[in-house]
């Protein structure tokens, strides 16, 4: 091989590292090595990883197998364990260019094959460098790793770690490299984006670094946030979300479901009346604003009229994009201990939110036709809207431009123009 190959799994943050890790790889010199970037979000996720890694030792049974990322981090053993695997590093350790200097090197029987620390003594996060992803159009920004909540179903923090923070200083310079080298549009990414700030100094809120960048990058046409947790946004965020228009009007939230009782079980910190006096003010502010939100069906001692709450929650809140997890226990985590939810109730449950999505997602592209759009153009047929639209052109267009368009249709999924 050429060049190593690497394979993403999971979340926005696992991608943003996953082109950090390319680069330490180039930098090291590693040129014979297949490296898996996993998730373990869920049982689902992990399974799906195990199966990857089977695949890419067939296809290349010459090169190092290299596996990383959070299911990595939380069970390395059961890893190091596969016959395919030939070395396990964790999720400080893939983003250490030492870690990358003696894989590089012929690494069997050199280089301690399990390379797992404890997530939980890290107290930094750095801000890597990178110079850019698949296309020139979005570009994510890891501003902020780890959770210190401990929701009962998440297994992450014990992949990611406490909350830490990426300086302000260090964001913006990252978002003026990438603006110099022609991305129009910059999302902000982490674990639990909106304790950004609380382990700096002075403890700013994710608020004033929206202000910030804004202000400092003058030259970025967009700026987006990934998922957010609604309880915990601040007054200067709010205030950015009224006052900056190039603050894309699309937030994805973690509301996981929309039953009182549901929620202090799973130990949120909000109640289903926060999320949608949220949505409506958030709406007050910017008429515009689309919301994606992520939703668990089948949540242990949910019964039919608690599922009942997070469905009507949907069209409460105005919820477009939804992201609909089937509960899946958790090893470790103390929502396995409790009752469960007979698995077709949780399917059934499953396919009623997602029908309910569809139908929120059919009626916000009916309202886009005829509208005019300022699309980003992540190919030359598509680009999607400033709420996060995807939009199919029947003409090439520029890619990684910004092109306004008038919308004269839409299919199930996307709009037309």
């Amino acid at each position: 091989m050429s060049a190593p190959i690497f394979s993403n799994h999971g979340c926005r943050l696992n991608a943003y590292e996953t082109a950090a890790m390319k680069e330490l790889a180039q930098g090291a010199g590693l040129n014979d090595g297949v490296i898996i970037n996993t998730c373990a979000v869920t049982a689902e996720a992990v399974r799906k990883a195990r199966k990857d890694i089977r695949k890419l030792r067939r296809e290349n049974p010459d090169a190092k197998v290299i596996v990383t990322g959070c299911a990595a981090q939380i069970d390395p053993d059961s890893f190091a364990q596969m016959d395919e695997v030939d070395a396990v590093i964790g999720n400080t350790e893939k983003m250490d260019a030492g870690t990358w200097s003696g894989l590089a090197a012929d690494f069997v029987g050199k280089v301690e094959p399990v390379q797992v620390d404890d997530i939980m003594s890290v107290t930094e996060t750095a801000g890597h460098l990178i110079d850019g992803f698949g296309t020139r159009s979005r570009a994510y920004v890891q501003v902020q790793n780890g959770c210190d909540h401990r929701c009962t179903f998440c297994i992450i923090p014990y992949g990611r770690g406490n909350s830490r923070s990426v300086a302000a200083g260090v964001v913006v310079e990252q978002i003026k490299r990438l603006v110099g080298r022609g991305y129009n549009e910059v999302v902000l990414t982490g674990v639990d984006l909106t304790s950004w700030g609380a382990d700096l100094p002075m403890a700013p809120k994710l608020g004033d670094l929206v202000i910030r960048i804004l202000k400092l990058v003058p030259d970025l046409p967009r700026l987006r946030i990934s998922s957010i947790d609604s309880i915990e946004v601040d007054d200067a965020l709010m205030e950015a979300i009224a006052t900056q228009p190039r603050l894309m009007p699309h937030l994805h939230l973690s509301l996981q479901a929309g039953d009182d009782l549901i929620l202090k079980r799973m130990k949120r910190r909000h109640l289903r009346g926060d999320a949608i006096a949220f949505c409506q003010e958030a709406r007050k502010l910017r008429p515009d604003m689309t919301f994606g939100a992520d939703i668990i069906a089948g949540f242990p001692t949910e019964t039919e009229e608690m599922f009942e709450n997070s469905l009507k929650l949907v069209e409460e809140c105005d919820l477009t994009w939804l992201h609909v997890f089937p509960y899946s226990p958790r090893p470790g985590t103390p929502a396995a201990r409790m009752p469960a939810v007979q698995g077709g109730a949780i399917k059934d449950r499953a396919a009623r939110l997602r029908a309910a999505g569809d139908a929120q997602v059919n009626a916000h592209l009916a309202q886009q036709v005829g509208q005019t759009h300022n699309v980003l153009m992540e190919n030359p047929r598509m680009g999607r809207t400033e709420q996060f639209t995807e939009v199919h052109f029947e003409t090439d267009q520029p890619e990684s431009q910004i092109v306004q368009a008038v919308i004269t249709g839409h299919t199930a999924t996307h709009l037309v123009a």
